[in-house]
């Protein structure tokens, strides 16, 4: 009976410790929780401000690229003269190319007898527009 009167002396202490800790790891589980929260936003509002950047950059006219493939081609071939714009609502290239628009990626063909320098002009919806240049070599067979 003494064992059991001592149990039942140290029982509520007992109990009052194991609640603590309980409140403890409840208090531990909520934190985490919390600061994980607190990251995922903070991640979440800078992908938001990445996305938002981004978009700022792509809406402007821009020419992204004005290439050849073959650069210099032997007379009489052909060779692929390609470009990418962004919100252009008007593309040409002189001298003039047939099958020429905006895109995002788009190759036309042409066949220059000479050394030809080929200007890509892209204009948008606000009448700005911009240029540029990419000369072909022509070589001798």
């Amino acid at each position: 009976m003494a064992v059991v009167a001592k149990i039942r002396r140290i029982l509520p202490f007992l109990s009052l410790l194991v609640l603590a800790v309980a409140v403890y790891d409840a208090w531990v589980f909520y934190s985490r929780r919390q600061h994980t929260q607190e990251i995922e936003q903070k991640r979440a509002e800078k992908e938001s401000a990445d996305a938002q950047r981004t978009l700022e950059l792509i809406g402007r006219l821009k020419i992204l690229s004005f290439y050849a493939v073959p650069p210099v081609i032997e007379r009489g071939k052909a060779t692929r003269l390609c470009y990418s714009v962004v919100d252009a609502k008007k593309v040409r290239v002189e001298p003039a190319v047939d099958g020429v628009y905006p895109a995002l990626s788009h190759c036309v063909e042409v066949s220059p007898k000479k050394d030809t320098e080929y200007t890509l002009f892209a204009s948008d919806e606000a009448g700005h527009t911009i240029g540029q240049k990419f000369t072909v070599k022509v070589t001798s067979r």
